[in-house]
């Protein structure tokens, strides 16, 4: 990281935010690493944020994580796009047909998309994007040459050897294996994106840190863990209500600091147009336990809460063949179900995170699709009697005579998971955290290590399926990290993926819902929800479902 001297040997007053002795704390120490006098962008309207996580690659076929998928949305565009209702809609298309037998999907596309200049191209301007590129890209992410993490997306369920076809410039043929309605969510992602060939064949894996795309914005500068530069692309084919082209800012600014105190600092200095997320080691400062902006900060930033597609988790191995769980407690359906009994999480929720989340009261499928409905998947709440009689009916009465149980958990959850074992043992169940590194509970969940672990599942794309698949019996792991298998449920789910009629396969995601509280190979937490904060200048910055970070339409107003 760069060093900046500091002015006049003293750090800019911070005086005109409520910048409290705790948090004042926190942050001190990272004024001098910047200098007080940070110009402001002259004339040009640039959306400036931080990614402290970084970013490994602008590469589409490469998009597993937020990060990336942030970077990607904003210079690639798909055939298909996610509304604000969770609803597909067309974006690189016009419109799509599908055959009687749900077979094939024929997709009309937009004549009017243009890739980026690059120097790829002849004369470095870009050319007219075609239906081959659509096929070209998908294929892509297919390839085992390409080794993309997002393969699986296809698995099963398209013919990649020759499920893609260019019918000609206009139209875009895709046929699938077997019926499958989620496949338009599936086109929405990331990884699908379209990419041109020339680029690709140029920069080779090089592609990553030259990204060339038909998005609203395009690439031009990018300094390794300092700063990512895009540019309004002046020939994109979006327009507004009233006629004029997307986007209506200048550019995008992406820092990468990776300390979340100096981050909110830059923020509060007017360096950075909103943060994601608010860091524990500073909530309290900022908002109340209902989940509100405290008095002091109302006025000078907006607080923007909306639902997100993410259910927080534990989860219990079930796999009844596997050695570890030959004579473990949690093999006993009973335990499972105390286990979700035994904790409050509506406290949970207020303390540990400042109400910013719903807590996980009904089945796995979290709030905000359009399967959820609480009145008719019933989950678990806090109730010390009901566990209490389980744990009796399981042979441990009070938890005389039940083992220590240990649960898996990475660093940031591990309050968390403190609060749920102190909780826990209130009941007679005593659960021993222990704290590992993410990469090492991946690893011993993806290979069945782990009895009790910590995990999440986000949307990969809006629909209920995609959360039912994690309980699938002929999933592996990923995403079946349980290896919880239902014959029942996999029957259930083969047959919703057949429905057509759009309230029959939700009642049948219910159905499924249900057998998973019923036999609690898991212990859901909360539905999470995404939190931001913003400078009133920003204008049109909406949030959605799925966290994308959504530029097209915002202006800085200042």
């Amino acid at each position: 990281m760069k060093i900046y001297k500091v002015v006049s040997g003293k750090c800019c007053a911070i005086s005109k935010w409520p910048v409290t002795i705790g948090l004042l704390t926190i942050i001190a120490p990272c004024c001098i690493l910047f200098s007080c006098a940070g110009k402001k962008d002259q004339g040009k309207k640039i959306f400036r944020y931080n990614q402290p996580e970084g970013i490994s690659s602008l590469d589409p076929a490469f998009a597993k994580n937020q990060a990336t998928m942030w970077g990607v949305h904003q210079l690639f565009n798909t055939l298909v796009e996610v509304d604000d209702n969770l609803q597909i809609k067309p974006s690189l298309c016009k419109r799509w047909e599908v055959s009687a037998d749900r077979l094939t999907y024929t997709f009309i596309l937009r004549n009017d998309v243009y890739f980026h200049n690059n120097i790829a191209f002849p004369g470095g301007k870009g050319r007219k994007m075609v239906a081959a590129d659509v096929a070209y890209s998908l294929q892509r992410i297919a390839h085992t040459a390409t080794a993309s993490p997002g393969a699986w997306i296809f698995n099963n369920r398209v013919d990649t050897a020759g499920g893609f076809r260019a019918l000609n410039d206009t139209t875009f043929q895709l046929k699938l294996l077997r019926p499958f309605h989620p496949i338009l969510g599936i086109l929405s992602m990331q990884y699908c994106s379209v990419v041109p060939h020339e680029a690709i064949e140029k920069y080779g894996p090089g592609f990553s840190r030259n990204p060339c795309g038909t998005g609203p914005f395009r690439f031009t500068r990018w300094e390794e863990g300092q700063v990512l530069l895009m540019a309004r692309n002046d020939q994109y084919f979006e327009r507004d209500s009233v006629g004029k082209r997307l986007p209506y800012l200048d550019g995008i600014k992406v820092s990468f600091l990776d300390n979340k105190a100096t981050e909110f600092l830059e923020f509060t200095q007017g360096r950075l147009d909103f943060i994601n997320d608010i860091d524990a080691s500073f909530k309290d400062e900022v908002l109340t336990k209902k989940g509100e902006l405290r008095k002091e900060w109302q006025g000078k930033v907006m607080l923007s809460k909306h639902s997100f597609l993410n259910t927080e988790y534990l989860g219990i191995l079930a796999d009844t063949t596997n050695a570890m769980l030959k004579n473990h407690p949690l093999k006993i359906k009973a335990i499972r179900q105390a286990i979700n009994y035994g904790f409050n999480r509506h406290k949970m929720i207020m303390y540990l995170r400042n109400s910013l989340g719903t807590p996980a009261e009904s089945g796995f499928v979290p709030a905000g699709l359009p399967a959820y409905d609480s009145s008719k998947v019933k989950g678990y709440y806090y109730d010390v009697a009901k566990a209490r009689q389980l744990l009796h009916s399981a042979g441990f009465p009070d938890g005389k005579g039940l083992p220590e149980i240990k649960l898996l958990t990475i660093p940031i959850y591990a309050e968390l998971g403190s609060f749920v074992a102190k909780q826990l043992e209130d009941i007679g169940v005593k659960v021993q955290v222990e704290v590992v590194q993410k990469s090492l509970l991946l690893e011993q969940t993806a290979k069945s290590q782990a009895l009790f672990f910590r995990g999440s599942w986000m949307a990969d794309y809006p629909d209920a399926e995609n959360y039912l698949s994690v309980f699938y019996g002929g999933n592996p792991a990923p995403p079946n990290y349980t290896r919880y298998k239902n014959p029942a449920y996999d029957k259930l789910y083969e047959k919703a993926l057949l429905e057509q009629d759009d309230s029959t396969r939700y009642e049948m995601y219910r159905q499924m819902d249900k057998m998973i509280i019923a036999d609690a190979p898991v212990v859901p937490l909360w539905y999470d929800m995404v939190v931001r904060l913003i400078h009133p200048y920003v204008k049109d910055f909406r949030p959605n479902s799925l966290n994308l970070l959504e530029l097209r339409t915002v202006r800085i107003e200042k």
